[in-house]
């Protein structure tokens, strides 16, 4: 008796576990969820399997780089890189014109001219681009990369032992065979999340951002400055002002952003090691994640990819992470902070808006901005944005007292910046700072006395032994006996 034919439904299903899992696989697993009273075809209907053939084909090609093998390390960055192409597809990437990069580099020229009064660091020896939404994902990835890798790091490690104490529950599962090693399922599967979570922030993030600093992490080359046209025209659309001085003041953050990771050389490479430093001590929370793992069916993929993106990775902060979170903070709140001030001094002369545009910046911050946002998905760092304000004040007062050189000097070692607490009392930093400033040139005077002394003792001292050896000047007359020059006889 020939078998009777699949459903439209049925036959997706049975094409989704050909691709996970081979034409023989697929047909024992159909198998089995008969015998186990399991309707294929209602499975289909619940986990959303599209019934088109081009849909099922774009479906089919993304359960393909969930189950790739993984050159990428513990996360797909091929499927990363996929889901933030299709995310900015979706909202649109007009194509960056020859008018817009002249536009762009215009305004980056110009806001070097206007930093030049405002600051004493010296312009970025960088390239200016104008970069479309796909263009800033290409050239940010890799940083992204660097920063989210620890944290997939400790996921993969946590789930392996996990694995390790469910092994035996998990193996006796009856679709096991059909499925593979758990392990090495749950495994690319954690990868897969991971990789789809990356990817999700960074597309998203795409239409938003204006350029290559909005999160105060130098996402893109040292030196690189770069806007993103479409974003600063959206940006602009939403407010009473015209799209070229929005783009003058954005490009002026811009370029302060560049000057100051250009000049202090240590600050981007230290920025992201605190981030690598945070996110290398994630923890994951093993107890929700076993829960989760013996409440899983993997006989359904969505509720798998479900559980996983869930709760499965919760995590808890430790000791040394408040203290590693606290540092970044302060670190991120002070870059942000010099950037406002010195922007404000740059723009106030020539953009009759500039003082709106700033509190439109700080109000789109307080709202939770892209860098907020994309820490806490991504490495679940909750960043304050009052500190920015803060910081902004901090380095008002100091410009003000000791004059914009004291304000940029403090970026030439780490142990000259602020801390947390100064934040708190921006004022009392001045003073201190006068205070270190007065001491200081008082130990310089009494040095130069103490020296100025000791070389007129020394003097003196010479002198007398002079006189009493007879080796001081003498008006006698050669001592060779010879006759006075310029005698006549």
């Amino acid at each position: 008796m020939s078998q009777d034919p699949l459903d439209p439904g049925e036959q997706n299903w049975e094409a989704l576990l050909r691709s996970m899992l081979g034409e023989q696989g697929a047909q024992e697993a159909i198998a089995a969820m008969r015998a186990a009273g399991i309707d294929p075809s209602a499975m289909a209907q619940a986990a959303g399997l599209p019934s088109g053939g081009a849909e099922l084909s774009v479906m089919l090609s993304q359960i393909q780089h969930l189950m790739a093998t993984g050159e990428d390390g513990p996360l797909n960055w091929s499927l990363a890189r996929d889901v933030s192409a299709q995310l900015v597809n979706q909202g649109g990437d007009p194509t960056v014109t020859a008018a817009h990069a002249a536009e762009v580099t215009t305004a980056l020229q110009t806001a070097e001219l206007w930093l030049d009064t405002a600051t004493d660091l010296p312009p970025a020896a960088g390239q200016r681009h104008a970069w479309s939404r796909a263009d800033w994902v290409s050239h940010t990835l890799p940083t992204w990369q660097r920063l989210v890798e620890p944290v997939a790091a400790s996921m993969v490690a946590a789930m392996q032992q996990v694995i390790a104490d469910q092994a035996e529950m998990l193996e006796g599962h009856p679709l096991a065979a059909q499925l593979g090693n758990p392990a090495t399922l749950l495994n690319k599967l954690g990868g897969a999340v991971m990789g789809m979570q990356i990817g999700h922030a960074v597309g998203t993030l795409a239409g938003e951002v204006f350029g290559t600093s909005d999160t105060g992490l130098p996402l893109a080359d040292s030196g690189t400055m770069a806007l993103v046209p479409h974003n600063v025209l959206a940006f602009s659309e939403g407010l009473d002002v015209p799209e070229a001085e929005v783009r003058l003041f954005l490009a002026t953050r811009e370029a302060a952003h560049a000057r100051l990771f250009s000049h202090a050389s240590w600050l981007g490479p230290q920025l992201l090691a605190a981030v690598e430093s945070y996110a290398g001590e994630i923890a994951i929370d093993t107890d929700a994640m076993e829960q989760a793992v013996r409440d899983l069916d993997i006989s359904d993929p969505e509720a798998l990819r479900e559980a996983m993106a869930g709760g499965m990775f919760a995590v808890g902060q430790t000791e040394s992470q408040r203290a590693a979170l606290q540092r970044l903070e302060t670190m991120l709140a002070l870059v942000e902070g010099w950037v406002e001030e010195v922007t404000a001094g740059a723009v106030a002369a020539h953009l009759p808006h500039a003082i709106p545009l700033r509190e439109m910046m700080r109000r789109r911050r307080a709202a939770g901005g892209p860098a907020e946002s994309t820490f806490a998905s991504l490495v679940g760092l909750e960043l304050r944005p009052r500190r920015l304000r803060e910081a902004a004040t901090l380095w008002g007062e100091v410009a003000r007292h000791g004059g914009t050189a004291a304000r940029d000097d403090l970026w030439a070692h780490p142990d000259l910046l602020p801390n947390a607490a100064d934040l708190d009392a921006p004022l009392e930093f001045v003073a201190a700072r006068e205070s270190a400033a007065a001491h200081e040139e008082d130990v310089d005077a009494a040095l130069a006395q103490l020296l100025g002394s000791a070389d007129e003792a020394s003097g003196a001292g010479a002198a007398e032994k002079d006189e009493a050896t007879g080796d001081g000047p003498s008006d006698e007359g050669p001592a060779d006996g010879g006759e006075p020059a310029g005698d006549d006889r």
